[in-house]
């Protein structure tokens, strides 16, 4: 018997937190992690001197669960998701939550909020939001010792409600992180370095930033929260790559550059991007790739003394981006056959 779902109108979601039954959590003390359960309390208790207030020892993750077309419940390579976030915890001096444990939390979190996952078609999804942070006190500039990993979800719309668009960006005056920093983890502090040119950019209309590396400001990086993509006239996928370490390593883009050369026979370059390449019109089409939208297609890049379009413009998607990103819904929604055992089923009967 097919489980009830909550009375939600699925298609008028937008992209925000709302309470679910249960998250998840462990703590960790005494140098090791607890056993982890559900809990319908969605509230954290700090002390006011717990590390993270004080020295930001935080990451967190990003991953959805979807109802396929045959209606399974599933999710997205979440041993990615698991490997990112114990490199992350170990770059910020914090005891790594272990990698099963992370993929069985998660399949217990979904599981017990199934009545939120959206259907099939409905264009929403459940994000899974996996996050650790530091909880014992700490006065001194050292690492904490205890700690809390928890998982939250929520039903959330589709990233583009109208449909996908293509979007305009501003090269950014500031830095997203520092050369050999931690520009390459996903922690909450890299984020906060782009709160401030990401509202900039959003008051004069722009979709992001587009960042440039912090050690000469001459090759491209990344933007506030996704990774770039370029294409080539002869259709060759050219992924950004950074010399200083600080480009965020993308699921999405990962999986997005093995369907482009082991599905559609693209060939793909994973380089050192310079902005001059932009301008010298080297690149016919351009990309942000990340959970939220997959591919966010860019038609337009403005400098303060350049606006430069790409040949793909504003009006359309480029042939090669709108393929990608078909070819990637296409294996999470169970539409295109899953060669790679990307698409985690999850048993919520």
């Amino acid at each position: 018997m097919p489980m009830e779902k909550k009375d939600i109108d699925w298609g008028s979601l937008g992209f925000a937190y709302q309470h679910t039954d249960y998250s998840y959590v462990s703590n960790y003390k005494d140098g090791k992690w607890d056993e982890g359960t559900l809990t319908p309390d969605h509230t954290v208790t700090l002390s006011e001197c717990a590390g993270l207030l004080h020295y930001c020892q935080e990451v967190f993750e990003g991953l959805k669960a979807y109802t396929t077309k045959d209606g399974d419940v599933v999710c997205f390579r979440p041993d990615q998701n698991a490997e990112r976030m114990y490199n992350s915890a170990q770059r910020l001096c914090m005891p790594p939550f272990p990698k099963d444990r992370f993929v069985k939390a998660v399949e217990e979190v979904v599981k017990a909020n199934a009545a939120w996952v959206p259907p099939f078609g409905s264009g929403a999804t459940l994000y899974i939001r996996p996050f650790m942070f530091a909880t014992g006190d700490v006065i001194g500039v050292k690492p904490a010792t205890e700690y809390q990993f928890r998982i939250l979800v929520t039903p959330v719309g589709p990233y583009y409600k109208g449909g996908v668009h293509p979007v305009k960006l501003q090269v950014s005056k500031y830095d997203r992180a520092a050369p050999h920093g931690t520009g390459n983890i996903k922690a909450g502090l890299n984020y906060a370095m782009s709160l401030y040119p990401s509202v900039e950019a959003h008051s004069k209309g722009y979709a992001d930033n587009m960042f440039l590396d912090p050690q000469t400001r001459t090759y491209v990086e990344e933007s506030g929260g996704a990774n770039i993509l370029f294409v080539k006239e002869d259709g060759t996928l050219v992924v950004p790559k950074s010399f200083t370490d600080s480009i965020l390593p993308s699921v999405t883009r990962r999986s997005l550059v093995d369907v482009a050369t082991k599905m559609l026979d693209m060939k793909v370059e994973q380089r050192p991007v310079k902005f001059q390449e932009i301008l010298d019109n080297e690149f016919v089409e351009a990309g942000m790739c990340g959970t939220a939208a997959v591919i966010s297609p860019v038609g337009e890049v403005d400098t303060d003394d350049v606006h430069y379009v790409f040949k793909s413009g504003m009006e359309n998607v480029g042939p090669v981006m709108k393929k990608l990103r078909e070819t990637l819904t296409g294996i999470q929604s169970g539409e295109i056959e899953d060669k790679f055992g990307w698409v985690h089923k999850i048993d919520v009967e």
